[in-house]
């Protein structure tokens, strides 16, 4: 890996995003539930299990597709709801949304704002890239992105040291010259883990568990993080 140093404190010269959640926002996924018959809230309920189970096999070493967790999962979650239709139409149309998924009202400025300071950056997700990739062009902020990348070409999902080496290595950077942005405390966890710095963003005002590493940065949005790596080193 080549050895490019920070330009100033705190700023790194890559930025590797998280995508679900961070960039995407993930409120919408309510309303398909509603469509189908079930409570919006159970959308959360949905998106936990899938982490846990993703995380699960992960720790016994084997990395398998988000979408085949996601839509088993949903096939769980769904088997006791009153749906207006069968589990597997439900479920095929809950997975479709992922396909309309908007960003986060400060994403563009933010990244638009990351790139105004030289800043290369990637994306890192747990999920399928073509959903990466389609929120990001949908936004017209792609070009901003040297590449997008998941985990399905990694050998295991974040929080894994795995997924992390993975994007430091297809970028041609050092761990210490990266920083991940997220709004997961385990991914912030992961990636510190992974030697790499981190920023935290906190868009619900939200306590950070003490367990985990805690974040080199906590905004509340990603234009808040752009505006403190624009700003010149003291």
């Amino acid at each position: 890996m080549t050895n490019q140093r920070h330009d100033g404190p705190g700023r790194p010269a890559l930025v590797i995003f998280d995508v679900n959640e961070t960039l995407s926002d993930m409120a919408a996924m309510g309303q398909r539930f509603e469509d189908v018959g079930a409570p919006a809230h159970l959308a959360r309920t949905w998106f936990a299990g899938v982490l846990r189970d993703g995380f699960a096999l992960t720790s016994v070493g084997v990395n398998e597709s988000f979408a085949t967790v996601a839509f088993q999962t949903l096939r769980v979650v769904l088997d006791a709801q009153p749906l207006d239709r069968g589990v597997q139409e439900a479920a095929e149309h809950i997975m479709a949304g992922f396909a309309d998924l908007p960003m986060h009202a400060d994403v563009r400025e933010g990244i638009r704002g990351l790139a105004a300071c030289g800043i290369r950056m990637v994306t890192l997700s747990n999920g399928s890239p073509s959903v990466a990739e389609a929120l990001l062009e949908r936004a017209g902020v792609r070009d901003h992105f040297e590449v997008v990348l998941s985990v399905e070409d990694a050998r295991l999902w974040k929080p894994a040291a795995d997924a992390y080496a993975h994007a430091l290595g297809r970028s041609h950077v050092d761990p210490a010259d990266a920083m991940l942005v997220a709004v997961h405390p385990w991914d912030i966890d992961g990636a510190a883990r992974a030697g790499l710095t981190t920023a935290w963003i906190n868009r619900t005002d939200g306590p950070y568990p003490d367990y985990f590493r805690a974040p080199g940065l906590r905004v509340g949005s990603l234009t808040e993080l752009a505006d403190q790596l624009a700003r010149p080193p003291a």
